[in-house]
């Protein structure tokens, strides 16, 4: 083959020859700038000296400002012009998210030394950026770096990024995981949700007078305060069975369907709502949740076959989905939650059901996953910790003498939670070992909560004493799960809980 290079002969020239030629460029090119620009300048100051001509003859003078380039130092201007660009939008959001990304791996690290998951370590790097710690510590930098003006900007970044997390959440719900154990799993779970949920309506008729915002009735409220104790945090959960080695054991695959059932429950509960919060009455919110089962019934009947149409359409022989697929995932994605937002059930919702409609087969769930995960969890997740933390103001709590009201609620949150699950799970001829485990694993909330909560805050239902309450309860809520688990084996020193076997249905 002859090469390549001799249709395009290369001759070889010396360093010296090279430089002259290069200082030669150079200097034509720099002589011709600085006449063009000289020359400019000339026309600039005919055109400002004909301007002030005709004011003066008009005798109508005017005030003219002209800076020349040297009527500052240098080092003045690049000190202005570097304060102009800190300030700048941008490079606010820009600083704000590398503080963010870095303090919430610093905390995921200490706490995956604790043996605790992650997720707990970035809601309190959130809780720290927040005004009860960093806004405490040190107001003014506090203040400058999360001014209440970029606010807008931190809440959009994480509803987005949030939106993306549920179509996550979506995709790893198996529904044929419900349907192969739905007795145990319908009964255990809904007993989980329904114990708490009305111990939270209680609890709402007592914190009702002093803490609910203004204009909300106490439907709402206390709906609301029903859902926030019933909610189990399914992929954190998932996360805490797998660390802990119980993914392919009968109590793990338990766990998960339960909180798989809880999560639809609980998401189709928070969706009426919604509703109700927004539409005022029942009246309105019952016309709301017409169109929302209209709407999920089309993503089931129509939206989710075409979506498998699509998938073979634009998969490879050897089954791998190509870029337009994931494209037009994404944009099913958008739509989906934009509808959701319109018809008044929360985008989250609609970008819940995204994920669930999505085809079953493992590829291409396992791909859109990969696709999307990392940049969802390792950027946009922290930044909602962060703005969840810039809203929770612990101080409130001592100012007002609340400590005891979160006691309470925090009290009631667990004994819901695990009353409900192991006495279900015990009239399913459960072990008492595999009742209490499950419960355990069942009162773990993490973000999910944080989710319903900013959902809550959003809408106005909740104030922000209750807000800093609550987000209290979902944190030591799922710093417990790991140490009730280990005190369980402890107790039950005979059988350790990754050999337990449970009764499937």
């Amino acid at each position: 083959m002859p090469n390549s290079s001799s249709h395009f002969p290369i001759e070889k020239i010396s360093f010296k020859k090279g430089a002259l030629l290069y200082g030669v460029m150079l200097f034509v090119f720099s002589f011709g700038v600085y006449w063009v620009i000289t020359s400019g300048e000339k026309l600039q100051n005919h055109s400002w000296s004909q301007i002030t001509r005709t004011t003066e003859a008009l005798n109508q003078p005017i005030s003219v400002s002209l800076k020349s380039p040297i009527s500052y130092k240098v080092i003045d201007q690049t000190l202005q012009q570097l304060i102009g660009n800190l300030s700048h939008p941008l490079s606010m959001a820009l600083l704000q998210i590398i503080i963010i990304i870095s303090l919430s791996r610093l905390f995921s690290y200490f706490m995956r030394m604790a043996g605790q998951p992650a997720v707990v370590g970035e809601i309190i790097a959130g809780i720290f950026l927040g005004p009860s710690i960093l806004g405490v510590a040190f107001p003014m930098v506090w203040s400058s770096v999360f001014p209440i003006a970029s606010l807008p900007n931190l809440h959009a970044m994480s509803t987005i990024g949030l939106s993306l997390f549920m179509f996550i959440i979506g995709l790893d719900l198996d529904i044929s995981m419900l349907n192969k154990r739905i007795q145990t799993a319908l009964f255990v779970s809904h007993a989980s949700i329904f114990v708490p949920f009305f111990m939270g309506v209680l609890l709402a008729y007592h914190l009702y007078s002093g803490f609910a915002p203004g204009g909300v009735s106490f439907l709402t409220f206390g709906l609301f305060m029903g859902v926030s104790m019933s909610i189990t945090a399914f992929p954190v959960l998932a996360r805490i069975i797998q660390e802990r080695g119980l993914s392919r054991t009968p109590l793990g695959v338990m766990a998960i369907t339960c909180a798989a059932t809880d999560d639809v429950t609980a998401w189709c509960i928070l969706a009426v709502v919604i509703a109700i919060a927004k539409a005022g009455d029942l009246g309105a919110a019952l016309f709301t949740l017409i169109l929302a089962l209209g709407y999920v019934v089309i993503m089931f009947k129509i939206v989710k076959p075409i979506m498998l149409r699509l998938s073979k359409k634009f998969s490879d022989e050897g089954g791998l989905i190509r870029r337009p697929f994931i494209a037009i995932s994404i944009l099913n994605l958008l739509i989906s939650a934009y509808i959701a937002e319109i018809i008044g059930i929360h985008a989250l919702f609609g970008a819940f059901l995204a994920g669930v409609t999505m085809p079953t087969d493992h590829k291409i769930r396992e791909t859109l996953r990969l696709k999307i995960e990392d940049v969802s969890v390792l950027l946009f997740l922290p930044i909602f910790f962060a703005f969840t933390g810039l809203r929770t103001q612990i101080g409130l709590l001592v100012s007002d003498g609340l400590w005891e009201i979160c006691l309470l609620v925090l009290v009631v949150a667990v004994a819901g939670k695990i009353i409900g699950t192991v006495t279900a799970a015990k009239l399913m001829n459960q072990t008492w070992k595999n009742s209490f485990a499950l419960g355990a694993l069942m009162n773990t909330r993490g973000l999910m909560e944080l989710v319903v909560l900013n959902i809550g805050y959003d809408l106005g239902v909740i104030s922000p004493e209750i807000f800093v309450v609550l987000v209290i309860m979902a944190v030591v809520t799922t710093l417990m799960t790991g140490p009730l688990l280990n005190l369980i084996d402890w107790i039950w020193k005979e059988k350790p809980i990754a050999n337990a076997e449970v009764v499937l249905d």
